[in-house]
């Protein structure tokens, strides 16, 4: 369905359907696990910020179709050659821009996680208001297995919400990968239900937060300006640790790997280069 009157490309990657003041925006593209390409990217700014000026829209509901909750951001997909300078800047725009559109989120934000959920998609997802899981979900932040620095304001926010040693856990090298019942345990998310009954409870909890006024606001006290100045700091971060020599390199092998030639001569070309172009950022 496609009740906001999304563009075309938009309703080719997202389902919506709005019912009694809530909005269920479902991810569409589980051929490609709900992946985050520029496309996808484009289109959840689209649904969000009509959400936003709708005023029949009161709670906000975001999950995926089929066995994935999303499996982040595509790199491979979303990064072109172009001169470094211009590329730095464009992945700091882009990596502020995705979390912003999370946080600038006026409604009582509910994430409905049907499944494996990994990088962008897990810390973005803590920037709701809740978090309902099906026990099929597991939750992977593999920063440091990707020589890249955390997102989504996770450097800030993971702490307050499970503690340094348990977001340290899943930030750094040990790569912990929860499953639903251990995120729960943690307090990554706030409640766990079996796989069939996930969207029947998410809806029940919206048409409550409808009915009750739920205001929009953050997991942990975290307040919005605070998220918003770990993003800007993280995003130029990334963006120095994406043209580092260690995730190129690796960019490249997983790329080649995949029998994705052309991105992957995208990475080895920065790679090899980069002692001569790193001078120029």
């Amino acid at each position: 369905m496609n009740d906001l009157n999304l563009t075309s490309m938009a309703a080719s990657h997202l389902l919506t359907n709005l019912k009694d003041g809530v909005l269920i925006i479902t991810m569409n593209r589980p051929e490609k696990l709900n992946g985050w390409t520029l496309d996808m990217m484009e289109a959840l700014s689209e649904v969000f910020s009509k959400a936003n000026t709708n005023d029949t829209v009161k709670a906000v509901v975001f999950t995926g179709t089929g066995k994935y909750y999303s499996a982040g951001v595509n790199l491979g997909g979303s990064l072109k050659l172009m001169p470094p300078k211009k590329l730095r800047k464009l992945i700091v725009e882009n990596n502020h821009t995705l979390f912003d559109m999370f946080l600038n989120c006026t409604r009582p934000l509910l994430i409905a996680v049907n499944g494996p959920a990994l990088g962008a998609s897990v810390t973005s997802a803590t920037l709701a208001n809740s978090i309902i899981a099906s026990e099929n979900a597991t939750f992977s932040t593999p920063f440091s297995a990707l020589a890249i620095t955390p997102e989504g304001c996770s450097s800030f926010h993971f702490p307050r919400l499970m503690g340094e040693n348990n977001a340290q856990r899943m930030l750094g090298s040990e790569g912990w990968k929860p499953n639903a019942k251990e995120a729960l345990g943690v307090g990554l998310i706030q409640r766990v239900v079996p796989h069939a009954q996930l969207m029947a409870e998410a809806e029940r909890i919206a048409q409550d937060w409808v009915v009750n006024g739920e205001q929009r606001k953050f997991l942990a006290g975290s307040q919005l300006e605070d998220l918003k100045a770990a993003n800007v700091r993280e995003s130029e971060q990334l963006a120095d640790s994406f043209l580092g020599a260690d995730f190129l390199k690796e960019q490249s092998w997983f790329l080649w790997s995949k029998k994705k030639y052309a991105p992957s001569a995208m990475f080895f070309s920065l790679w090899v280069l980069r002692p001569l172009w790193s001078r120029l950022i």
